[in-house]
């Protein structure tokens, strides 16, 4: 009994601690299970909460779940549409590239990469996928699972980047500016563009080689240094530089630079223009005003010289006719005058410099000019020199003063002559020349149009750069004391000038000069030759003159040359006292012999007014040279005839007598 008892306690007991065992084990896996709930819904909510795309797909193309920040991302309204999408029609922009990325998945494991995937509206959106491969007990591939991130703010970046690159990229490379980036510390070359190799004629290779110091004139290089320690304090020089080119030839640049970080160095971008044409332009410019400048002046001294050496020819002449019975005395008088008549020659070259004589333009052959000259050139420059004339047989004509043409050629022949002491060869060339805007925008005072060309050209000793820049002005020359008087291609600037041409000098030492003068060229044929008459010429006349000149002693000295000779002369300061004679004085008055330069009014003016009030008066303009004006618009050439100062009683005398005997009009 007792035994009995002992065994139900026994399986009682165990009954009870299975129970326990039972009851602990189902609190366990209850826990397991709310763990593993809690464990499910904290997943789901990681996923659906995501801020990036997540995704699980089969190797077939089909999605088994999606996230809602993967379906927002490409566009559709809940991750259950994109259940139904085929990965390759519907999400890959390129088909093929699924199926390679697939398999780069399943035979190298790759699994991050860079792709564009479509979204729902057809457009294109670039993400970045982290995916791992999910295989089943076998090993065959089950899935792939694995996290999208977007990635086009990103890209638009990299492109915007790279699009930024590029145009400052072409901005260098293309620029029409010679440009390159210098290390700021050793002045090396870092990088250079295409117009700086065309420019400076180095490769890019040779550039990169190079410092900065190296296309610099060694004198400059002092003042480049100074210059980059200033740019390094923060100071910019803004003054020229002189470049060297690799032919060993200088151009003037204006540079700006700006500092930039370069590969990791401190560096500075630099473009630089060059202004060698503008520098010379300038020059040009400048030189024109000073022969300008000078030419106002010399042709004001040619003036008043002019008045002083008509008083000298004219009271010299009458001195002369006075001791005509005494020889020694009038000897004497002669080489006064004879110096006199020097004098004259020399303000002569003074006026056609300053472009102040009056010329008398007409149709010309500048070939046939030549020809006609031809003997007497080759008499001029001697026999140990060789004269070659190279005359285009289709050259146009040209308005210009005939003798003032020929003095041109003959100082620029003589000039070439003296340039060769040991002989060589002087060559005369003519050309017609189609100046265009390019040609006049290189050269100040130039303007467009049809030219005929004349060049001399000699072999002699050349010229410096110093030399060149003073040759057209007066009484410059190169030559010995008592040689020249330094105005024979001043003359020829003022002639040329005056013509409406252009002259240019191009010469190098030890390589001989050619000068270059252009004239316009004009649709005019040559005017038919005819023999010149002359009416005859008797010692005076009885006709009433009326002088109009501001200089007293020239009034005086013209006052008793034309009584001399029989004539009847009223006389008045200026054209206001020349009006109130002529209104307050009825008799006829034949000849009005007026200055063209007076202080109230022009000889022309007032010979306009005369001539208004007192028909069939015939008018003589003198002077010893004209204001711009009166050269620009002239006399009317049928009605008043012209005496250049100064001149002699003789001259004089002819010009009236010619003016009142023509039987022309006034």
């Amino acid at each position: 009994m007792d035994d009995e008892s002992s065994e139900g306690r026994r399986v009682r007991l165990l009954e009870s601690e299975l129970l326990r065992r039972l009851e602990e084990k189902n609190t366990e896996l209850k826990a397991a299970g709310e763990a593993l709930a809690a464990s499910e819904r904290r997943y789901r909510e990681l996923v659906e909460l995501a801020p990036i795309g997540i995704f699980r797909s089969t190797p077939g193309g089909r999605f088994v779940s999606v996230n809602p920040a993967l379906a927002s991302l490409l566009g559709y309204e809940s991750p259950d549409e994109m259940l139904q999408l085929d990965l390759r029609r519907d999400v890959y922009l390129d088909g093929a590239e699924r199926d390679r990325r697939v398999s780069e998945r399943e035979t190298t494991g790759m699994s991050g990469f860079e792709v564009r995937w479509k979204r729902r509206d057809g457009s294109g959106v670039w993400v970045r996928i982290d995916s791992r491969v999910i295989r089943g007990d076998s090993g065959a591939l089950e899935l792939f699972e694995g996290f999208v991130h977007d990635i086009q703010k990103r890209k638009d970046a990299e492109e915007a980047l790279r699009a930024s690159v590029e145009r400052y990229r072409v901005l260098f490379e293309k620029n029409p500016g010679s440009m390159w980036v210098y290390d700021a510390e050793t002045l090396a070359f870092l990088a250079v563009n295409d117009t700086a190799v065309r420019n400076y004629g180095y490769s890019a290779e040779e550039f990169l080689s190079m410092t900065i110091k190296e296309i610099r004139p060694a004198k400059d290089v002092a003042r480049l240094l100074e210059t980059v320690t200033a740019a390094r304090a923060g100071y910019a020089d803004t003054r020229d530089w002189r470049h060297r080119k690799k032919d060993g030839s200088f151009i003037d640049v204006e540079i700006a630079s700006q500092p930039l970080e370069f590969s990791g160095r401190r560096a500075r971008l630099v473009l630089a223009k060059d202004v060698t044409e503008k520098k010379l332009l300038e020059e040009q410019f400048r030189q024109a005003q000073k022969m300008e400048a000078v030419g106002q002046l010399a042709g004001g001294v040619a003036h008043d010289f002019n008045n002083v050496l008509t008083a000298i020819l004219g009271y010299g002449g009458l001195l002369a006719a006075r001791l005509a019975s005494d020889p020694s005395g009038r000897e004497e008088v002669e080489e006064i005058l004879r110096a006199a008549e020097r004098a004259v020659a020399l303000t002569r070259q003074l006026l056609a410099f300053s472009r102040r004589q009056v010329l008398e333009p007409v149709v010309l052959s500048l070939n046939e000019l030549i020809r006609n000259l031809e003997k007497m050139l080759g008499r001029l420059i001697g026999e140990h020199l060789s004269l070659v004339t190279r005359l285009d047989p289709s050259l146009g004509n040209v308005l210009a003063d005939a003798g003032q043409i020929e003095q041109v050629i003959v100082n620029l022949v003589v000039n070439a002559r003296d340039a060769m002491p040991q002989g060589g060869r002087l060559t005369i060339e003519t050309a017609n020349a189609d100046l265009d805007e390019s040609y006049a925008q290189r050269h100040a005072s130039v303007r467009p149009g049809r030219y005929v060309l004349v060049a001399v050209n000699d072999t002699g000793v050349g010229m410096d750069t110093e030399t060149l820049a003073h040759i057209f002005e007066p009484f410059f020359t190169t030559k010995e004391k008592g040689k020249g008087t330094g105005l024979g291609l001043s003359t020829v600037y003022g002639i040329v000038k005056q013509s409406e041409g252009n002259i240019w000098v191009y010469s190098e030492l030890g390589k001989g000069t050619t000068f270059k003068v252009y004239l316009p060229r004009v649709d005019k044929s040559l005017p038919r030759s005819a023999s010149k008459t002359w009416p005859a010429v008797t010692a005076g006349g009885h006709e009433t003159i009326l002088v109009v000149e501001d200089e007293a002693a020239i009034r005086s000295l013209t006052r008793r040359i034309l009584e001399k000779h029989g004539y009847r002369v009223l006389d008045a300061p200026n054209g206001g006292e020349a009006e109130k004679l002529v209104t307050g004085n009825p008799e006829k008055i034949d000849v009005l012999l007026t200055d063209l330069v007076m202080p109230d009014m022009t000889g022309t003016e007032l010979a306009t007014r005369l001539c208004a009030k007192r028909p069939g008066l015939r008018v003589v303009l003198m002077s010893g040279y004209t204001d711009d004006a009166v050269v620009r618009d002239g006399p009317p050439e049928s009605e008043r005839a012209f005496l250049q100062k100064p001149f002699t009683p003789a001259m004089l005398v002819r010009k009236i007598r010619d003016v009142l005997s023509s039987g022309g009009s006034p």
